[in-house]
């Protein structure tokens, strides 16, 4: 047995040993010969050499280690990030098909150049078009032979809004294609048709449109170019919607060649929605209102003395016909319509505040409706000459509208201040008359104060009382409105001028909100305001008894 024999001294000794040995002991072993002593000596070196490579200058191993740390780390954190990509691909995927099943769905459907619409119509019907009071728009009609042909009963009288089936769509014929090509009937329906091979009949609109007010319109237009829109203030369901020059939907495909080839008439172009047309005088009821914001607590003391024009640097604004209005305050320039004075306070409004506001009224916006329509614009800008600002503030310039737009304008005024989003179906129903889906009133902005609109509508009762549209005054119904003279240059070289009408019927409680424009038809209260007038007649002695 090896005896092994352990100093104290040796341990003290080899205690700074232990320190920098992170607390290893040596213990000498004493040899019994020379070569035992060489050979254990031998190994203790080789013990020594690694232990210094583990330990005192063993540091590399550990800068090693943490290097190979951080690559793993590094790595790991490129495998995250990739994991998170495309966890958030994944999700931004699911969302848009569930947007795209959703919400847009219905455009989809509806989009002519979906190629299934023509495998619903080798299955479906066409449903059917009617008016708000019963009346049928468009129907689909079957031969014994079983061959279909569209038929308009009206003709004329909605081709615009209606539309037609024959050589493309338009109108809610193509917007409302799929709604039309779609049929909720019965399981029972669907498997007696089956059985017979005969196709189902698709589901039906019923449209928010009075056959009795719009054949008024149509005929109050007359022979004119131009357009009348009609809406129910409170809900914003379009009750009436003419635009003329017009087409016959029966004869489309006859009268094809000719309607698209007609620039002078642009009979298929639905001015009512589609048209832009400088506001003129209607306008005002915005300049007034962004004045009134503006000076709240003194707009009464504005003045201006009319001598029939106004000029500022090279730009002179004439009242129409050269009229001289004298001395004017705010009301009686709004009454008399005295371009001077609103040219005047073009100049003092605030042009950036004042495109806030009409863009509130949906100016520079694209309309809430499913047919297709045009903007209306505004386009003064903050660093505008005075011309320009003179300019836009009676409704000239660039500044341009859709009657549609100006029939807003003056339903909310009669709503109170509460503009409502435009609509024109009133539901869709099965053949049989079984609701499919009931379309309701939505509010699209709160766009004036009580305040506000107490002003405003005075004034325009008053331009019905005392002012530019006394043609409407002396019935038993009360009206309010504001009419306009809105002059126009084409490329050509053309000038005229339209005749523009805008308000509404009963004052107490509005029933009817109204928006007027014959082409080339001169003052307002030489047109349009006529135009109204049957109009209102027409509802107030006649339909709202029926």
């Amino acid at each position: 047995m090896r005896m092994i024999r352990l100093k104290m001294k040796d341990i003290m000794k080899n205690r700074s040993t232990m320190d920098r040995n992170y607390g290893d002991i040596f213990v000498e072993d004493i040899p019994v010969n020379d070569a035992g002593r060489k050979k254990r000596r031998g190994k203790k070196t080789e013990k020594a050499i690694s232990e210094e490579e583990y330990t005192g200058s063993g540091s590399a191993y550990y800068d090693d280690e943490e290097e190979q740390e951080r690559i793993r780390r590094k790595k790991n954190r490129g495998l995250v990030q990739m994991s998170y990509l495309m966890v958030a691909l994944f999700l931004s995927m699911a969302a848009y098909l569930i947007y795209l099943n959703v919400e847009l769905r219905d455009d989809l459907n509806s989009n002519p150049y979906n190629t299934k619409q023509a495998v619903y119509q080798e299955q479906i019907i066409r449903g059917n078009i009617y008016s708000e009071d019963g009346e049928t728009l468009a129907v689909t009609e079957v031969a014994e032979d079983g061959t279909e042909s569209r038929y308009y009963p009206y003709s004329n009288l909605f081709a615009h809004i209606v539309g037609y089936a024959t050589n493309g769509k338009s109108g809610v014929e193509s917007v409302n294609n799929y709604e039309l090509t779609t049929s909720h009937a019965s399981i029972l329906d669907q498997i007696r048709e089956e059985k017979l091979d005969t196709k189902v009949q698709g589901d039906s609109i019923v449209l928010t449109l009075n056959s009795r007010l719009q054949a008024a319109c149509y005929q109050a237009l007359g022979d004119n170019k131009g357009a009348i829109v009609v809406l129910e203030p409170d809900t914003g369901k379009i009750l009436a919607m003419v635009s003329k020059p017009d087409f016959d939907p029966n004869t489309i495909e006859q009268d094809w060649d000719a309607l698209i080839n007609d620039e002078t008439n642009s009979s298929l172009f639905n001015r009512a929605i589609q048209g832009q047309y400088p506001p003129g005088s209607t306008f005002k009821i915005l300049t007034a209102l962004e004045y009134i914001r503006e000076h709240p607590n003194d707009y009464q003391n504005f003045s201006y003395n009319c001598d029939g024009r106004i000029s500022k640097e090279d730009v002179t604004i004439t009242c129409y016909e050269g009229e001289v209005h004298g001395y004017e305050n705010l009301e009686s320039s709004f009454v008399n319509s005295c371009n001077g004075a609103f040219a005047q306070i073009g100049m003092e409004i605030d042009n950036r505040s004042f495109k806030a506001l009409c863009e509130d009224f949906m100016f520079n916006k694209d309309t809430p409706l499913d047919l297709p329509s045009s903007q209306s614009l505004f386009r003064l800008t903050e660093n505008a000459s005075y011309g320009e600002e003179m300019m836009t503030a009676i409704g000239q310039g660039e500044t341009l509208v859709s009657p549609l737009e100006m029939a807003l304008v003056s339903a909310t005024v009669a709503n109170g201040g509460t503009m409502m989003k435009p609509y024109y179906i009133d539901r869709i129903e099965t053949y049989d008359q079984e609701v499919v889906k009931q379309y309701k009133p939505s509010k699209y902005k709160e766009l004036m104060s009580a305040e506000e609109v107490e002003i405003i509508s005075g004034f325009m009762e008053k331009v019905v009382t005392e002012g530019t549209a006394r043609k409407l005054s002396g019935e038993s119904y009360t009206a309010a409105g504001k009419t306009g003279s809105a002059e126009y240059g084409s490329k050509d070289g053309e000038h005229g001028t339209h005749s523009w009408f805008t308000g509404y019927l009963d004052v107490e409680n509005p029933k009817l909100a109204i928006s007027v424009i014959i082409e080339d038809g001169g003052a307002g209260s030489a047109s349009a305001v006529p135009a109204a007038k049957q109009i209102f007649d027409t509802w107030w002695y006649e339909l709202q008894y029926e």
